[in-house]
C-alpha cells in the first residue's frame, strides 16, 4: 500500500480516545510509522482546528501520511464542523467510527484521501464495503477502548471472502512478532494502540502509565458501564473511580454529543488485552525502534520456517 511506502513497518498507531496527541502523530511520523489522531481528544473545534495545522506543517513537506479519526454517528454535535477540517488539512485517512461512513466518502476521495471504516462484526464490514469505503480495520477481541468480540483469525477469514481490499486488523498488537503474525495471517496492515499509550508524546499522565507497567491482561476488563459501549478497561481504574466494572450503564439511546475530552471520565484508563508488554514510559522512536527489530526477528524466524517446512 501507497499508505506505507515510507514506513519501516505497516503500522498505524492507533487513533486513542483522551491518548493520542499531535505530537505522538508527528513523532509517529518520523519514526517510520503512520500516527493516528482521535478528533474528540480537541476539547474545541478550535483546539482541533490548531492541532491539525500543526500536523499538516510538520508532515505535508515530506509528504508523510497520518489518520484522523472522526465519530459519524448521527449524535454528534461536531460532526460538520469537523469535515470542514478534514477539507482543509486532507489527511491521508480518515478513519469513521460508530456510524456509517457514507457521511465522510465523497469529501475525502475527492481530494485523493482514503476512508477507512473500524467494524466490530460482519454485518458492519458487509455495510461499509457496500457504503464504498477503501478499507477496513478489524477491531477484535481484546482491543482496547471500543472493542470486539470476534477472534482476529477467525473475523479476518471471513472478511477475505469478500473484500479483497486494504484490511487491517485491531486488537492486542503490541509486540513487532504480532504484526509479522498479522501480515502472514492475510492482512494489509496492523494498528496498534496499547503499547504507545506509553509513549511520552502521548496525553496519558504518569499514573496511567504506572498502571499498565504493573498491569496484565488479568488486569482488563471489557464493559459498558462508562459510555454503554463495550470497552476494554483496567479494572483498578474503574474500580477508583468507584465504577462497578460489570454493571451496565442504564439504558437509552447511543449519545455522542458529550463524548470528549472535556469530561470527568477522562480518568478512566483504557488497556487492551496486549497491556502486558508496557514496562514503562518509553519515547515514540525507542518503541518503534523495538518493535522494527521484533518484527525483523519475526521476519528471519518465519524464513527459517519456510526452508523446514516447505
Amino acid at each position: 500500500m501507497n499508505l506505507f511506502k515510507h514506513a519501516r513497518m505497516p503500522l498505524i498507531v492507533a487513533p486513542m480516545f483522551l491518548v493520542s496527541s499531535p505530537e505522538l502523530v508527528i513523532a509517529s511520523a518520523h519514526a517510520g510509522l503512520v500516527g493516528g489522531l482521535p478528533a474528540p481528544n480537541a476539547r474545541s473545534v478550535e483546539m482541533l482546528d490548531t492541532w491539525m495545522a500543526n500536523i499538516h506543517h510538520a508532515l505535508a513537506p515530506e509528504r508523510l501520511p497520518w489518520v484522523f479519526n472522526m465519530f459519524v454517528h448521527s449524535t454528534y454535535d461536531r460532526f460538520d464542523q469537523e469535515l470542514a477540517l478534514v477539507k482543509r488539512y486532507q489527511p491521508s485517512v480518515v478513519s469513521t467510527a460508530l456510524g456509517s461512513p457514507t457521511r465522510v466518502i465523497d469529501a475525502v476521495n475527492h481530494y485523493g484521501g482514503w476512508v477507512f471504516a473500524d467494524v466490530i462484526t460482519i454485518e458492519m464490514a458487509k455495510k461499509s464495503v457496500a457504503a464504498g469505503v477503501d478499507g477496513l480495520i478489524l477491531v477484535t477481541q481484546g482491543a482496547g477502548g471500543h472493542t470486539g468480540s470476534l477472534h482476529p483469525l477467525a473475523f479476518l477469514a471471513e472478511v477475505r471472502e469478500f473484500w479483497d481490499g486494504p484490511l487491517g486488523i485491531a486488537g492486542c498488537v503490541s509486540r513487532g512478532d504480532d504484526v509479522a503474525a498479522m501480515l502472514m495471517a492475510g492482512v494489509d496492515f496492523v494498528v496498534s494502540g496499547t503499547r504507545f499509550i506509553a509513549a511520552t508524546e502521548s496525553l496519558a499522565s504518569p499514573e496511567y502509565v504506572s498502571m499498565m507497567a504493573s498491569a496484565t491482561s488479568a488486569d482488563i476488563v471489557e464493559s459498558k458501564a462508562v459510555s454503554g459501549v463495550s470497552a476494554n478497561w483496567m479494572t483498578a481504574s474503574l474500580t477508583a473511580a468507584g465504577i462497578d466494572p460489570h454493571g451496565i450503564r442504564p439504558p437509552g439511546a447511543i449519545n455522542l454529543s458529550d463524548n470528549r475530552a472535556d469530561k470527568a471520565w477522562k480518568n478512566l484508563w483504557s488497556a487492551g488485552q496486549g497491556v502486558g508488554v508496557v514496562k514503562g514510559p518509553q519515547s515514540c522512536a525507542d518503541i518503534a525502534g523495538d518493535m522494527a527489530l521484533e518484527f525483523a526477528g519475526a521476519l528471519k524466524k518465519g524464513l527459517t520456517m519456510h526452508d523446514q517446512w516447505s
